[in-house]
């Protein structure tokens, strides 16, 4: 039996893609930059040391798989260098595709993200052919993902087999690190949200992500891209729904725009130049906030027979997972 390679399973989505294609029967290889990462014990994997990085390490990673989900990247709103997360996202991926290219690999799943697609931020959803450029990106984190998604399609018309999948806001058990979203509800359950700044998201639960990424393997379009998401959601909405799975009280204040974008300035001036922390209020964030970020799973449901978890069990899942870590 062939290995499959896996980039990035020991974080949030890659973890949750290692656990179906495991319980699926596929021998996993995980690419790691470290060997023993709590992430992945009890999973029967072989773990590759490596970096994104550094093309010979891949080289070695790929050696024997013919399929590779490439899951991982640098995903923070704020980065004192954006090299780094330039180095990961971008060359990191261009690093893997050329690598996959030359070792003639069958599959090549790349993780993408919703945020580098089209929408109109107004509660119309966005699509996978909604019109977007470069010049559309909030922050470096996007940026870097919109040109990691043009190689992964370059690459497509070079006759690679890339499909290109673009997650919305996966929710779930597994949150190690964890991610924005994750530290949102993490807040809440704290009592640390007084107060909200309106927004629209499209919540997903994180096993619905993973199965969608089995499913675009087998039957995913070469070169296409496919949203995997669930519900259109304002963040009051989200609220209330975290309320109710939790019995905490959920914030009554919404704050306005522009005062809390001027607060941010502020407080990633100090991060960037000063403390050289992460921002409690990170600039990108907040101007994220702006735009609803809703999307149409559509094409997924229809071509890759995606199927979807109701978002309030998505969020009683991941509260379950901080209180029983002690996360809370």
């Amino acid at each position: 039996m062939t290995k499959t390679l896996v980039t990035g399973g020991t974080g949030f989505v890659g973890r949750a893609v290692v656990e179906e294609l495991l319980a699926a029967g596929r021998e996993v290889r995980v690419l790691v930059r470290q060997d023993d990462h709590p992430a992945l014990n009890g999973l029967d994997v072989e773990v590759a040391k490596g970096d994104l990085r550094d093309r010979d390490s891949l080289a070695q990673a790929l050696k024997g798989c013919a399929r590779v989900f490439h899951v991982a990247a640098d995903y923070r709103l704020w980065v004192p260098d954006p090299e780094v997360m330039y180095a990961i996202n971008v060359q990191g991926t261009q690093n893997l595709l050329a690598e996959a290219h030359a070792q003639g690999v069958e599959r090549f799943v790349y993780t993408s993200t919703v945020g580098t697609l089209g929408n109109p931020g107004d509660g119309v959803p966005g699509a996978e052919d909604t019109p977007v450029t470069y010049y559309d990106m909030v922050g470096q984190y996007k940026r870097t993902k919109f040109s990691a998604e043009l190689s992964a399609v370059q690459y497509a018309k070079q006759g690679l087999p890339v499909v290109i999948l673009n997650p919305s806001t996966p929710v779930g058990p597994w949150d190690y690190r964890p991610t924005p979203t994750g530290q949102m509800i993490v807040d809440f359950l704290k009592g640390r949200m007084p107060a909200y700044l309106e927004t629209g998201l499209n919540i997903v639960h994180v096993r619905d992500v993973a199965r969608g990424h089995l499913l675009a393997e087998e039957k995913g379009r070469v070169g296409e891209k496919y949203i995997l998401g669930n519900e259109n959601l304002s963040l009051s909405q989200i609220l209330q729904l975290l309320a109710e799975v939790s019995g905490r009280r959920a914030p009554r204040v919404r704050l306005p725009y522009w005062p809390i974008l001027a607060m941010a300035c502020v407080n990633e001036g100090w991060a960037t130049y000063i403390s050289r922390k992460p921002p409690r209020m990170p600039l990108t964030a907040v101007r994220m906030a702006r735009k609803y970020m809703y999307f149409d799973n559509s094409k997924a449901v229809k071509e890759l027979g995606f199927t979807v978890t109701p978002a309030r069990r998505a969020l009683e899942d991941a509260v379950e997972w901080f209180r029983e870590r002690g996360y809370v």
